[in-house]
């Protein structure tokens, strides 16, 4: 049997950005970590608005085509559906995991804001709050409203991470690829994941001057 690393849970909700998310996957997967999907009807759309994967709607199915996209081995991935409540996600007697919600949605970030909890994405957030867990969210807005800001204001305060999907320019990108792995390696360097996506600062690679 397989023992893997602990589980990091990753959510997809209906904010562009997807592809920051399936990398992100794709990562955890190398590393050696269990990880625990869930994806909003909403972000099926923006998938298959901006990239070339179809990923279906079913948790049993998701699970195995995320499981063949990322090389992940059998039990790797997990993928609940919605209102899942049986998920050890949606309980703080569950298995522990941090969480990150990339990415995220102004309307997901209302409703872990406020605790509403709807679905499994707000439950599973409520609980790593609540359980004093990682939890890294991944706002793609722009321009932000009071409102967002007021929010993410909200969370922080609660030991959220909010990472906004706004990558730099002074590793010198080449690729989409590069501008993607900026934020994906962001989001591990918060969870404590070892990774060779990109030096840290004054670790490696030409770092720009400031005046």
């Amino acid at each position: 049997m397989t023992t893997f690393k602990p589980p990091v849970t990753v959510a997809l909700t209906g904010a562009s950005g997807a592809q920051y998310a399936l990398r992100l996957i794709d990562v955890l997967v190398d590393a050696g970590h269990e990880v625990w999907v869930m994806v909003s009807k909403a972000a099926h759309m923006v998938i298959a608005t901006e990239t070339d994967e179809t990923l279906p709607a079913a948790p049993g199915r998701l699970r195995d085509a995320l499981t063949a996209r990322s090389g992940a081995v059998d039990g790797q991935i997990r993928c609940f559906g919605r209102e899942d409540w049986m998920a050890p996600v949606a309980s703080g007697s569950g298995a522990p995991s941090a969480m990150v919600i990339c990415p995220c949605s102004t309307g997901t970030l209302s409703a872990v804001a406020t605790g509403a909890s709807n679905n499994l994405i707000e439950r599973a957030a409520d609980v790593a709050i609540k359980e004093r867990r990682r939890l890294v969210m991944v706002p793609r807005e722009s321009p932000f409203s009071p409102i967002h800001l007021e929010h993410m204001l909200t969370l922080s305060r609660l030991g959220v991470v909010i990472l906004p999907a706004a990558p730099g320019f002074y590793h010198r990108p080449a690729s989409i690829d590069d501008l993607i792995d900026f934020i994906v390696a962001r989001i591990l360097n918060q969870l404590g994941i070892e990774h060779t996506l990109m030096p840290r600062w004054g670790e490696g690679g030409a770092s720009p001057s400031h005046s």
